[in-house]
């Protein structure tokens, strides 16, 4: 009893509670220039044309490694590095969100445009400044749990400017629902201001020019050349498996082709016990990672993301089952959360706390790879091969992540001596 209580206690700290918030306001604005957008835009009759190219607003949430040497070299002046640029970032959402209330969709739609490529500037930005603090603020016992919590975080806000504000235009007019979303970046100010500052362990870049280069080259000199691209390499590979059954899943649920279930009823699953599994599975990721660590964590996890993709292969052999939906969609969201809570924990494992920043939003846009652009053809590829075929071949794609493992997170740290990382505890028998 004693020892599931001191592993359950890393969730219980000021710092965890930051974290929640921080995430919070993290996912706030990323529907807001997305689904929810293209909805108020639907309703004011705006062509299909036009809002599909409005998925080219979320274009900085790609390119944000480009300016994040910034937020690793400048420092504000208040709150210190990495809550300085959080409070200025929320700032400037809060107004840029509250802004959204003058637009007009069916009148003009280049200030829309305009409007919400603020808001996606700033909101990467601020995904800039919220990992930079996390990867700092998160001793290493605490990160499985630290990116648990800031996952969850993020997820309720996905839900409140995904469901609730739609429900919210249903009764009131949009300019007001984006108004109150405005008011909600509230939280994250509040908590970026009341946040414990990191501890900074190593100085500062010295100059811009520093802070572009040395990432890259401390990165390699860390890891050394050939390892450092494996671990690229994994990156980019370990969750695609899982990327290309997000991608298609839904189509593979409503298209005659498919299963042919109604819009409402895998709305519901997915948008109700869908979340539900993936906040458990999150939650319980960061509290198993935090006793087993996160080598160990890439492991189970993957593979179980790995076999979780059976659970869709069953279903296109069986046919249209309700019952059978709902544990399809529970149990591919749960072994999600758990993947994700040890692939976020893995990727600040890799960050220098010098250019965290920096770091942190080159390996994420690395993982963006896998799920933006390497599943493109998986459309193409599920009408030739057939649904329960494309399912076993996810499930293919999900092993050459796993087989990178044993190069630089072996099961059992201490045959590898040589790979530790500097900086972290010496008695702690795990690279990462």
């Amino acid at each position: 009893m004693k020892e599931t209580q001191s592993f359950l206690k890393v969730f219980q700290s000021r710092k965890m509670a930051a974290l929640f918030f921080l995430g919070f306001s993290s996912g706030l604005p990323l529907f807001l220039t997305s689904k929810t957008l293209q909805a108020w835009m639907t309703v004011e009759n705006v062509n299909l044309g036009a809002i599909g190219l409005f998925s080219l607003v979320g274009l900085p949430y790609s390119l944000k490694f480009i300016w994040s040497p910034l937020l690793d070299r400048f420092i504000p002046p208040f709150l210190g590095r990495r809550r300085g640029w959080l409070v200025l970032t929320q700032g400037a959402l809060l107004v840029a969100i509250a802004a959204m209330a003058l637009q007009k969709p069916s009148q003009a739609l280049e200030l829309l445009a305009i409007n919400a490529l603020l808001i996606a500037f700033f909101s990467a930005t601020q995904d800039i400044a919220a990992d930079a603090y996390r990867t700092d603020v998160l001793e290493k016992p605490e990160m499985g749990a630290g990116a648990a919590i800031f996952v969850l975080g993020y997820r309720v806000a996905l839900l409140i400017t995904g469901g609730l504000a739609l429900i919210l235009a249903d009764k009131i007019p949009w300019p007001a629902v984006y108004l109150l979303m405005a008011l909600l970046m509230a939280v994250g100010l509040v908590s970026a201001i009341l946040a414990p500052e990191p501890i900074e362990r190593e100085a500062r870049p010295d100059s811009l020019s520093e802070a572009v280069s040395l990432p890259f080259i401390e990165f390699f000199q860390r890891n050394g050349q050939l390892h450092g691209l494996l671990i690229l390499l994994f990156i980019i590979l370990y969750k695609l498996g899982d990327a290309l059954v997000n991608n298609m899943s839904t189509p593979f649920l409503l298209e005659k082709t498919g299963l042919n279930f109604s819009p409402a009823e895998v709305g519901a699953i997915q948008g109700g016990l869908g979340l539900l599994a993936s906040i458990v599975g999150i939650l319980a990721g960061g509290a198993i990672l935090s006793k087993i660590g996160i080598n160990r964590s890439l492991w189970v996890f993957g593979g179980l993301q790995a076999v979780s993709n059976l659970a869709y292969l069953i279903l296109a052999q069986v046919g249209k089952n309700y019952q059978l939906l709902v544990l399809t969609i529970n149990i591919e969201n749960f072994c999600a959360g758990l993947g994700n809570a040890a692939f976020v924990a893995f990727l600040m494992s890799l960050c220098n706390q010098r250019f965290s920043a920096t770091q942190y939003a080159l390996l994420s846009s690395l993982m963006a790879v896998s799920r933006d652009i390497l599943v493109a053809p998986a459309g193409r590829l599920a009408e030739v091969t057939g649904w329960p075929l494309f399912f076993l071949i996810s499930i293919a794609a999900a092993l050459p992540g796993l087989v990178l493992l044993p190069v630089f997170a072996p099961w059992n740290p201490r045959s590898i001596p040589d790979m530790s990382i500097p900086g972290l505890d010496e008695q702690d028998d795990e690279p990462y």
